[in-house]
């Protein structure tokens, strides 16, 4: 059997995310449920702890007759209505309250129903309504209390000393402030769940655009490479035969190349967070990106050593040699181009240029290959500068961090 344990201390998860019982009342609430049970049981405790309050007043209060049995179950029949209509329910349970006690029925959980309606109000953001409600029930106690109580039953009765009304107003107080905590929280946790629901998107749209960005770097290369391959073995298929067989290898090789790769990504997208099959791309690879780079005619002059990099950075690197290259491949009447690598301790410095002329309007390409390229780099906290060189010609300028910040994870 499997356990799943909680790492590190802090609260439970309940205490973050909202407890069940909570989200359970905001479904019911959505789906417009009626909460039957819940009214029901309350009905029936209101009534048996009435009743035995009357018991235990016999001398004090007057009688628990029918109609007072009438008020305790509308007081806690209007509940029925505590989430369609609560500012409603908060005055009516007031008021059916308030005539149970201006009558002279006994003490007793007749405040339940006014508390609950209280709590309901207040966590549904009918904040004034609910205080409102309970100040209407405790100024109507005090007036009973210690003026009205010479006309109302029971007959022969005295006023209550101020000492009580300060701890019915304390009970008031307290049923007010639990409703507000419970509010406060409520909207925390949706809170809460609103930003862990636009952190999950984020992460989704994240990783959306680096598969993009990794579907387009392979095949906008790659498909460039036969592109100009197939255009070689056309060209020279009857005057040269043996030259077309080379082109047709190397269109071979690149589309071999291509489909394990896009295979790669594919099988991340399938089976994410997954260790993959194959290393990721890297500079060191960057003597075979010459070698394809020259099977399409394009001459490549390397200068300088990559250091060591971190994974990331590393494909980074690549993928914008990758793209730059292509791009002079498609759009750049010139044959000749330069990769210069530089780094110190902080930064590394990717430079591509060539030549020139470019052959169409967009001499650095179409526009989604510069912008993976930014990308790349801006999620490694580097800059990509790619325009026309004031000598003619295109250049593509990369500066990536050698140690990168580690993301903070989403919570």
């Amino acid at each position: 059997m499997e356990e799943q344990r909680v790492s590190g201390g802090g609260p439970p998860q309940w205490w973050r995310h909202g407890p069940p019982w909570l989200n359970r009342w905001n479904e019911e609430e959505r789906g417009a449920r009626w909460p039957w049970r819940s009214t029901v049981l309350l009905t029936v405790f209101v009534l048996i702890g009435s009743n035995y309050a009357a018991h235990q007043q016999v001398h004090e209060r007057a009688e628990l007759n029918a109609f007072a049995r009438v008020l305790l179950i509308v007081g806690s029949g209007l509940l029925l209505w505590r989430q369609r209509h609560p500012v409603v329910v908060v005055f009516g349970t007031s008021a059916a309250a308030m005539v149970y006690l201006g009558a002279g029925f006994p003490y007793g959980p007749v405040f339940l129903t006014v508390a609950l309606a209280c709590f309901s109000a207040v966590v549904a953001g009918y904040r004034r309504a609910a205080w409102g409600a309970v100040g209407m029930l405790w100024a109507g106690h005090v007036l009973m209390s210690h003026w009205l109580y010479r006309w109302l039953p029971p007959s022969g009765d005295s006023a209550v000393a101020w000492g009580q009304e300060i701890v019915v107003a304390t009970w008031v107080v307290a049923i007010v402030a639990v409703a507000e905590l419970a509010r406060t929280r409520r909207e925390q946790w949706a809170r809460d769940r609103a930003e862990r629901a636009q952190a999950a998107k984020r992460r989704a749209d994240e990783e959306r655009l680096k598969m993009a960005r990794e579907l387009h770097d392979v095949l906008a290369h790659s498909i460039s490479v036969i592109n100009v391959q197939a255009g070689v073995g056309l060209a020279l298929l009857d005057s040269d035969p043996e030259q077309a067989r080379t082109a047709l290898t190397t269109i071979k090789a690149a589309s071999k190349e291509a489909l394990g790769e896009v295979r790669q990504v594919l099988d991340t997208l399938r089976t994410p967070g997954d260790v993959p099959r194959a290393p990721a791309p890297g500079l060191d690879r960057l003597p075979e990106l010459v070698e394809q780079a020259g099977s399409a005619g394009l001459t490549v002059d390397v200068e300088g050593e990559p250091p060591r990099l971190a994974p990331g950075t590393d494909l980074a690197a690549f993928r914008i040699v990758q793209e730059a290259l292509t791009n002079v491949v498609r759009h750049s009447g010139s044959r000749h181009a330069r990769v210069r690598l530089a780094h110190d301790k902080r930064e590394l410095r990717l430079r591509i240029d060539d030549d020139g002329p470019a052959t169409g309007a967009d001499a650095g390409g179409s526009g989604n290959g510069l912008a993976g390229m930014r990308e790349r780099a801006a999620a490694l906290g580097g800059t990509i500068e790619a325009g026309p060189r004031p000598d003619g010609g295109f250049r593509v300028l990369a500066v990536l961090p050698l140690k990168v910040k580690a993301k903070e994870d989403d919570r």
